[in-house]
C-alpha cells in the first residue's frame, strides 16, 4: 500500500478530475490525503478520502466562494490577471505549509494538478516521486501550439508559430508572480530555478483526461506523457433536484457556463432569446451564479436552475452551450452531445478551438457574442449532422481510452518501478 497525497485547487472542475483518481486509488488499497485549502474540505471528506488543510489563515472556509464571485464578473485578460494573482497566493501558502504536512503524514508520492505548479517542487524537496494530471487543458509549451489562453486555432504556417510566439511571451509576462513565489522557495531549499514552465511538470509521468483527439497535433510531448480520457464519475459530487416532469420530450439544448465564470448573466439571456422559437427546449443552469427569479422572465420560457444534474441531463441532451470548460465539454462529449462554445478566459478559449478543431461544435468568442450570431452558430450545429458525428466519433475514442483506471494504471507502476512510465503514442 502507498500513501499519495493529491494537491489542486479548490475549485469544482478541478476537484471533480482529482477525487476520483483519489478513489479508484483507495478501492485498490492504497491511502489517500487531499492537501488544500479549506474549500477543498467537504468534497473530499464526501469523496471518503483524508484531508489535510494548508494556508488556513490566508484562506478561511468560504474564500473560494468570494474570489470565484470576483473571478465570475471578468473575462479575458483581466479574468487570467485574477486567477494568476490567486494561484500565486495559494502557491505560496502551499510551498510553505505542504512540506510539514506531507511530511508528517508520511505521504509517499503526490498527484499534483498542472494548474497547482508549486506542487512539483514541494515533492523535489522531500525526494518523493510526483505525477501531474492535466484536469484543464494541456499546458505544456510549443511553439506549433497555440497558447491556451486564445481561441487560435492550430496552423503549422511559419507565421503561426510567431504568432504563437508571441502569445507565449506574454503568457509569461502575466504568470511571473507565480515563477517568481516558486523559484523563491526553491532557492531557500537549495533547489535549481525554473526557468519554463514545463520545468515544473513530472518526468515520470503526465497523464491528461482529453483524448489525444481533442488535442492539436504536438510536435515536443514527452515520452512520459499519456491521453488517458475523462475521469468523470459522481464521486464527491451532489446530485442536485430538478424538476424532470417539466421536460416536454423536445429536442434538448441543455446550457451551463459553469462554476466559475458564470456571473456575466447577460450571457444567459443572449442564449434564452436565440434559442428562442427552434422547436426544442431549453435547460439553464445557473452554476450557483443567481437564482432563477433573478434572472427574470425569458424569452421561450426556458426551464432555469440555480445547479442541475448534468451528467444526468447530457444523456438526454442534443446539444450543449458552454463557456467550454474541459469537464462540461468532456462530459458532453462522452455522452456524444456537440457544443457550441462560448468561452470566456482562463483556458477556455484553447478548449473551445479545440472542439472547433475537431469538428464537434462552433465557438463563439465572448467579444463578439451577439444573439443573431449565437443563433445561426445553435442552427448549425442543430442542422449539420456532421457535428454530430464527430462528437460520436470523439465520444468512441473516450470509451476506448481507459479514463481513471488507465490512469491509475500508469500511476501504481510509477510508484513500483520508480522509472518513467512511456506511452505507445505514434
Amino acid at each position: 500500500m502507498t500513501h499519495f497525497g493529491l494537491i489542486c485547487p479548490a475549485t469544482t472542475g478541478h476537484l471533480n478530475t482529482m477525487l476520483p483518481l483519489g478513489k479508484e486509488l483507495q478501492k485498490r488499497g492504497h491511502r489517500v490525503t487531499l492537501f488544500g485549502i479549506l474549500d477543498a474540505k467537504s468534497k473530499t471528506l464526501a469523496a471518503e478520502l483524508e484531508f489535510q488543510a494548508v494556508g488556513e489563515f490566508e484562506f478561511p472556509t468560504g474564500a473560494i466562494a468570494e474570489s470565484i464571485t470576483q473571478l465570475g464578473k471578468l473575462s479575458g485578460l483581466a479574468a487570467l490577471q485574477y486567477t494568476v494573482n490567486f494561484l500565486k497566493d495559494q502557491a505560496a501558502a502551499m510551498l510553505r505549509d505542504a512540506p510539514s504536512a506531507v511530511k508528517q503524514a508520511g505521504v509517499e508520492a503526490l498527484l499534483v494538478d498542472q494548474v497547482s505548479p508549486e506542487g512539483g517542487s514541494v515533492a523535489e524537496f522531500l525526494g518523493i516521486p510526483f505525477i501531474t494530471v492535466c484536469s484543464a487543458v494541456v499546458l505544456n509549451r510549443e511553439p506549433s501550439v497555440p497558447p491556451y489562453f486564445k481561441t487560435w486555432s492550430y496552423n503549422p504556417a511559419w507565421w503561426a508559430r510567431l504568432r504563437n510566439r508571441a502569445g507565449y511571451t506574454l503568457l509569461s509576462r502575466t504568470v511571473k508572480p507565480i515563477t517568481e513565489v516558486i523559484n523563491q522557495y526553491r532557492q531557500e531549499w537549495k533547489l535549481p530555478p525554473q526557468s519554463s514552465s514545463n520545468d515544473r511538470y513530472s518526468q515520470l509521468a503526465q497523464i491528461s483526461q482529453q483524448p489525444a483527439q481533442l488535442e492539436f497535433p504536438r510536435e515536443n510531448l514527452p515520452q512520459c506523457f499519456h491521453f488517458t480520457g475523462p475521469y468523470h464519475s459522481p464521486t464527491g459530487r451532489e446530485v442536485p433536484d430538478f424538476p424532470y416532469e417539466k421536460l416536454t420530450g423536445q429536442r434538448l439544448i441543455y446550457a451551463s457556463m459553469g462554476t466559475v465564470q458564470n456571473r456575466l448573466l447577460g450571457i444567459f439571456k443572449s442564449i434564452a432569446e436565440a434559442c428562442n422559437d427552434l422547436d426544442a427546449q431549453l435547460v439553464i443552469s445557473l452554476g450557483g451564479s443567481a437564482t432563477p427569479e433573478s434572472l427574470g422572465s425569458l424569452p421561450g420560457n426556458p426551464l432555469v436552475v440555480g445547479y442541475a444534474p448534468q451528467l444526468e441531463l447530457l444523456q438526454k441532451a442534443n446539444l450543449t452551450i458552454t463557456h467550454a470548460g474541459m469537464n462540461t465539454t468532456l462530459e458532453s462529449l462522452n455522452n456524444g452531445v456537440p457544443i457550441v462554445a462560448i468561452p470566456i478566459a482562463n483556458d477556455q478559449p484553447g478548449v473551445a478551438a479545440r472542439i472547433a478543431w475537431a469538428g464537434a461544435g462552433e465557438v463563439i468568442p465572448l467579444a463578439r457574442l451577439s444573439v443573431p450570431r449565437l443563433r445561426t452558430a445553435i442552427q448549425k450545429v442543430l442542422a449539420k449532422d456532421s457535428y454530430k458525428q464527430n462528437a460520436l466519433r470523439l465520444q468512441e475514442v473516450i470509451d476506448r481510452a481507459g479514463g481513471v483506471s488507465r490512469a491509475v494504471d500508469i500511476i501504481e507502476q510509477v510508484v513500483s518501478s520508480g522509472k518513467p512510465v512511456l506511452s505507445n503514442r505514434a
